[in-house]
């Protein structure tokens, strides 16, 4: 595929938008940036891209901002594992701005989507997961349900359309340009610096560098096959316990303490008391009782050979990836409180 005339990124303020218009850009890549307040152009100082107004939830923004397009970058979407009314304000929200992009990029003549999904939409039941063993059977939590029912609606609709769709499924992006609030990944590693994860939950996360994910959009976009979907992630996943062990070889001066274990009837507990205190406050809690259900044990590791061989993915190690992060983060204290 020849090079891109102009892309869209939507939501390109957030933490893979912005790092994905940036690598356009150096790629000299023509890029318009979508974003839902037009008055938040702190992210794009210095760079030169047209910045628009779109929102998922409006349709028409979509089809103003889509118009003259080659690619579309999808990224946009409500990324957030906690909400009041999680099914009103995550699953309906990305449901419906799966639907409303995609119909509006058929109505302004796009011809090829990247489509940005997530590991969430992945089976579990047999590890290394990896893109063939389907979708993921575990109903439990709406962001995970919003990611795979999305990702499957946007290939129906693309198959409707006749449009070009490549889908890819990034893990737990962290490093590089990132602006406040931190995304959920980055916001862990946050946490674990300032000494906010004192115990051990059994959680691991699997770390990928956002500008390799960036890297992972346009290789999808330039070589990607129709139709397929491309795990953007390392091959192995890595507990809180070991990322705080990284972070205390870093900065031996902050003086961390790895987090202790405890028994799971008291994390359920401890994650209760978060619970409730949040439905008042209305503020995400740290750790949920679905979290520890869902994830406490779940080992994320992934075969990543369908991105290496086709689209010649090849991601920085999960050590140096975790490095950069949290020397990011030091670096940009006004991210760290």
């Amino acid at each position: 595929m020849e090079k891109t005339k102009l892309a869209l990124v939507s939501g390109a303020n957030g933490h893979l938008g912005n790092n994905l218009v940036r690598l356009l850009l150096q790629k000299g890549i023509q890029v318009r940036a979508s974003v839902r307040n037009i008055k938040n152009k702190a992210a794009f100082a210095g760079l030169n891209c047209e910045i628009v107004q779109a929102d998922i939830t409006d349709k028409a923004s979509f089809v103003r901002a889509l118009q003259g397009v080659d690619v579309f970058y999808a990224v946009g979407a409500s990324f957030r594992l906690w909400a009041k009314d999680p099914e009103k304000e995550i699953y309906d929200v990305n449901m419906q701005g799966t639907r409303n992009t995609i119909e509006a990029a058929a109505e302004a003549g796009v011809k090829r989507i990247v489509y940005v999904s997530s590991i969430a939409a992945l089976n579990y039941n047999v590890l290394p997961a990896k893109e063939s063993n389907g979708y993921n059977p575990d109903r439990r939590d709406m962001y995970y349900n919003s990611k795979n029912d999305g990702e499957q609606l946007a290939f129906e609709l693309a198959k409707k359309f006749n449009i070009e769709l490549v889908a890819v499924l990034p893990a737990a992006m962290i490093g590089s340009q990132a602006f406040a609030p931190l995304n959920v990944s980055y916001n862990i590693i946050r946490l674990i610096l300032n000494k906010q994860i004192p115990v051990e939950t059994n959680i691991t996360l699997n770390w990928i560098d956002v500008k390799d994910v960036a890297e992972g959009c346009y290789l999808a976009a330039m070589v990607g096959r129709n139709g397929e979907r491309y795990i953007l992630a390392n091959e192995k996943c890595t507990s809180i316990r070991e990322t705080t062990k990284i972070a205390k070889e870093l900065f031996p001066e902050l003086k961390l303490k790895l987090p202790v274990s405890v028994p799971k009837p008291i994390l359920y507990t401890v994650a209760w008391l978060m619970e409730t205190v949040s439905k008042i406050t209305g503020k995400a809690p740290v750790l949920t009782t679905k979290e520890i259900a869902m994830f406490s044990g779940l080992q994320q590791n992934f075969d990543i050979s369908k991105a290496r061989t086709e689209l010649g993915f090849t991601p920085t190690n999960t050590r140096d990836a975790i490095k950069e992060a949290m020397l990011y983060l030091k670096e940009n204290n006004q991210l760290l409180h």
